[in-house]
């Protein structure tokens, strides 16, 4: 069976690259609090016993990296979901960006709850995203 690719494809291009920008901007803020909070490399995470800024640091490093934690099965199902359902998955794929931002910025403030204030915007997409993923997966099976 040949699977054929919708030019609309094209939009789930884009997203993704559009994340990966988005996680670079994450990255970015994580080496300024380094440096304003003064966490050297390679230390991951501050401790609060040494340094009075810990949990403010700690929630910043650890919002980009629970991103980078689901990166990957985020890029995962918007590709594959994207194939058989490009607008759908480029939708998704946008709220589950908008939703990035607002878990990443939550996080940031140094009060850890702020990040599922609108951040949870973020796993409705992905769960959406796999009922894409699945689907298309179904679809392929019945040929």
């Amino acid at each position: 069976m040949a699977v054929e690719i919708p030019k609309e494809y094209g939009f789930v291009v884009l997203v993704f690259v559009f994340y990966t920008f988005f996680n670079f901007w994450m990255a970015f803020q994580v080496g300024k609090a380094r440096k304003r909070y003064k966490v050297p490399y390679p230390t991951l995470y501050a401790i609060e016993s040494e340094n009075k800024d810990a949990k403010l640091f700690n929630c910043i490093q650890r919002g980009h990296q629970n991103s980078l934690e689901v990166m990957p099965v985020f890029f995962a199902l918007l590709l594959l979901g994207g194939v058989r359902y490009p607008v759908a998955a480029t939708a998704l794929g946008i709220l589950y960006t908008v939703g990035r931002y607002f878990y990443f910025s939550g996080y940031s403030t140094g009060v850890p709850d702020n990040r599922l204030t609108l951040g949870r915007l973020s796993f409705f997409a992905l769960l959406g995203l796999m009922v894409c993923t699945v689907s298309f997966g179904v679809h392929l099976l019945r040929g």
